[in-house]
C-alpha cells in the first residue's frame, strides 16, 4: 500500500509549492466511504455478472503496484509532479 503521496506545484513565477499527504491518515479518515465504493463495486460486479472476488483482488493489485508511480505534467510555466511511495 502506498506510504506517502507528495505534489508539487511550480506556479508560473518559478516557485514551488510542496504538499506531503500521509496515505495511512487519509484512508483510515475516509474508511467508511472507501467502504461505500467496495460494496457499490461489489453489487455493480453483480449486475454486470463478473466475478467479485476477481475483481476486489484485480483492484487490490492495482493499489499495491502505485508505489513509485509519478505522474508530470507540464503546460506553459505551471508543473504538476505527484510521486506516490
Amino acid at each position: 500500500m502506498p506510504q506517502l503521496l507528495t505534489v508539487r506545484v511550480k506556479r508560473r513565477d518559478g516557485r514551488p509549492i510542496r504538499i506531503w499527504v500521509p496515505v495511512l491518515p487519509v484512508v483510515l479518515v475516509l474508511s467508511p466511504v472507501v467502504v461505500l465504493a467496495v460494496l457499490g463495486a461489489a453489487v455493480a460486479c453483480l449486475v454486470y455478472r463478473i466475478d467479485v472476488v476477481r475483481a476486489l483482488g484485480t483492484g487490490w493489485r492495482i493499489v499495491s503496484a502505485l508505489p513509485g508511480t509519478r505522474f508530470d505534467i507540464e503546460q506553459g510555466r505551471t508543473g504538476v509532479l505527484v510521486a506516490i511511495r
